[in-house]
């Protein structure tokens, strides 16, 4: 023992032990870790929401990891960023989540993977100074009870965590409505005997769809029935309407009519929806669309019956976008808000707001509200509701268009009266009657023209955005559509209201109401003394006082008996709890304009943040954003500009490391020659030195 003391107090056991201890740390750090995530932005660390959907699992969950390994760059930080990523998630779930990456060289794991439906992706790849195209498996799926969820071509590390997270959140509320469900879902085809006048085979149809849904069956515990029915002329009516599936009529060249129907609906005890199933002329006469994905189809329509998404109202009745119009409406805007939100579309004019509406959106409304209307919204408003405004300051108008001097017909634009102006201005906002035209804006290549400011089109960038509020943080990049302004000056006179500026535009800004010409031929400049800075998107939070001084009562009127009823209200003159009012000034941002199909731009991603900070799921915000390639975009717009940056970060940044480094390293053999010949004037390099100055 006096030995082993003696040894170890020994210089010499000094090497021996740090090995000891190397090993040691790595025995620990095999099964826990520590990791600290110095991003901007929290890239690599979970979000509390990640946390608390793992965290609850009552049963296991598990991911199986399909990725082709030694990827090119940039591809192989993906696979690495996954790998990380599902490590944080293992780490807080108590022991509920397991994840296993497979080698995709196998072919049994590449037929795994088929049976999955994920699919090969086409990457580009540099080898040997050549430029290839290469097929890689990058994708995983998430196993939870008997359900399955497929992230496929993961391609990007942009938005993951928050891919994962909402999968993972729908599968244990989809599981739990299954399991806790009173009866079984019915699955029924609706497909009419006459259909084969038209070459529809309905018993092959029939066993199409009973393979898919034996499938489908399969992974929800066996909870779905099936029945195919053939609908009477008497009943097609009554199918179209009820559940919105396709009714067909047709007439043969002997004058034979013909009527059918054709649809594939869930029904539930809450409900029923209708699996996207339909009738389509093809070069061969007619087939079925929708039979291809039909498995995913029927997985997607049962999620959307079962789950319990949260319910948002949609007001309709004074032309607002329509959420059943994606090519010129908001149909893109409900796809975006699909996953988490059900809309329900809501007439004021006779719908109550239900007590499971805690948001309410208005959306590029164009006719006037009554004032029955405006004091529901208000009453909604002061009783603890959320209220998302996309208001339009003007209406575009082709009918009695004016000519300009360039040729062609210019639409006029017309001022919106909605009324909602009431309720704005006594919550402290106030949408000014113009269009906001900013020199920073986006830019359109024209063909023979080179590039064109389109300044009706403002592009906000990060210092035209909040990066403090969790609905802008992170985003480089804004772009806004024929918008208004919003003053907030009377919300910053309230001391119950907080009025958080979102987006606004540069210093290089006018707003013009008159003479309105969508043309950058036509449209000059002001003065820079007359241009300033305009908010585009607010947030205004807290108590609100009433914008009527009492209750307006409903009125319904009986033609036939000439009796009025009217029904009584509280009526509230202040909040009763506080609320969330968003304003936008316009309606563009929510249209296909803007809004792309798998909601990865900026501005979808800043009206998604919008809704889910009203609806108290701001934590959804900050992992939305996480890892967006636009976090450090670069501001500046001249072409001058641009390439000096770039000669700047490729070249002058080296130059100047290299020379501080060369100075620093300098200094520091100043400093060791500076201390050798105070305390060892003996040193060869110094005594050098001294004896030649002796000399």
């Amino acid at each position: 023992m006096k030995k082993i003391i003696r040894w170890l107090k020994n210089p010499a056991s000094d090497f021996a032990l740090f090995v000891i201890v190397l090993v040691l740390a790595n025995l620990v750090s095999s099964r826990a870790f520590l990791r600290i995530d110095l991003t901007q932005n929290k890239t690599y660390s979970l979000s509390p929401a990640s946390r608390e959907s793992v965290r609850t699992l009552e049963e296991n969950l598990s991911a199986k990891v399909f990725f082709t390994q030694n990827l090119p760059a940039p591809y192989n930080s993906v696979e690495q960023y996954v790998r990380d990523l599902l490590v944080e998630y293992k780490g807080a779930s108590d022991g509920k989540f397991s994840f296993e990456f497979y080698d995709m060289e196998n072919p049994e794991n590449q037929e795994m993977a088929q049976k999955y439906n994920l699919r090969q992706i086409q990457i580009q790849e540099v080898k040997n100074n050549e430029v290839g195209f290469k097929q890689a498996w990058m994708g995983l799926v998430l196993l939870y009870a008997d359900r399955i969820e497929t992230v496929d071509q993961i391609s990007s590390t942009d938005g993951l965590e928050y891919k994962l997270t909402t999968k993972i959140a729908n599968m244990v509320s989809t599981t739990a409505a299954l399991a806790g469900m009173n009866g079984k879902v019915k699955l029924t085809l609706y497909a009419s005997d006459s259909l084969s006048a038209l070459g529809i085979d309905t018993a092959e149809l029939e066993k199409i769809v009973r393979e898919s849904y034996g499938s489908v069956n399969a992974r929800n515990m066996n909870r779905i029935d099936f029945e195919s029915e053939k609908p009477s002329s008497d009943e097609i009516d009554y199918l179209v309407s009820t559940y919105g599936v396709q009714g067909l009529s047709w007439q043969t060249r002997s004058g034979e009519k013909y009527r059918a129907v054709l649809g594939l609906v869930l029904e539930g005890k809450d409900g029923a929806k209708a699996v996207p199933l339909a009738l389509q002329r093809s070069l061969f006469g007619y087939d079925v669309a929708g039979l291809d994905d039909l498995e995913s189809s029927i997985q997607d329509t049962l999620k959307a019956l079962v789950s319990k998404s949260q319910e948002i109202g949609y007001v309709t009745g004074h032309g607002e976008a329509d959420l059943n119009d994606s090519q010129a409406g908001a149909g893109k805007f409900k796809s975006l808000l699909g996953d988490m939100y059900t809309l329900k579309e809501i007439d004021l004019k006779k719908d109550e707001i239900g007590a499971s509406i805690s948001t309410l959106i208005i959306n590029g409304a164009k006719e006037e509200f009554t004032d029955a209307e405006l004091y529901k919204i208000d009453q909604f408003v002061l009783k603890g509701g959320n209220l998302a405004l996309f208001v339009d300051p003007f209406l575009e108008v082709m009918d009695g268009a004016q000519q300009s001097y360039f040729g062609g017909a210019q639409p006029s634009y017309e001022p919106i009266e909605t009324g909602l102006s009431r309720l704005l201005e006594k919550y402290g906002a106030k949408i000014e009657k113009g269009y906001v035209f900013d020199k920073n804006c986006y830019r359109a290549q024209q063909q023979g023209m080179g590039f064109l400011d389109l300044s009706w089109v403002p592009m906000l960038q990060r210092k035209g955005l909040n990066q403090k509020n969790p609905i802008s943080a992170n985003l480089g990049y804004v772009l806004f559509l024929q918008t208004g302004a919003v003053d907030i000056s009377g919300a910053k006179e309230m001391s119950d209201v907080k009025a958080t500026v979102l987006a606004h535009s540069s210093e290089q800004s006018w707003l013009k109401s008159e003479g309105i010409f969508l043309n950058p031929n036509m449209i000059i400049a002001p003065e820079e003394k007359d241009m300033q800075s305009y908010n585009l998107a607010v947030m205004i939070e807290g108590s609100f006082e009433s914008a009527f001084d009492s209750a307006v009562e409903s009125e319904s009127e009986n033609e036939e008996e000439g009796e009025i009823t009217l029904k009584a209200e509280s009526h509230l003159k202040k909040s009763a709890r506080k609320g969330k009012i968003f304003v936008a000034a316009t309606s563009t941002i929510t249209g296909p304009q803007l809004i792309d199909d798998d909601g990865s731009q900026p501005i979808a991603i800043f009206v998604r943040n919008a809704i889910d900070y009203l609806s108290g799921n701001a934590d959804f915000c900050q992992m939305r954003t996480k890892g967006l390639s636009a976090l450090n975009s670069l501001n500046a717009r001249n072409g001058a500009a641009v390439a000096l940056a770039k000669i700047f970060n490729q070249y002058l940044l080296v130059i100047i490391v290299a020379v501080f480094g060369l100075a620093a390293w300098s200094r520091r053999s100043a400093h060791r020659k500076a201390i050798r010949a105070v305390f060892d004037p003996s040193d060869s390099r110094e005594g050098d030195k001294i004896e030649t100055e002796a000399k």
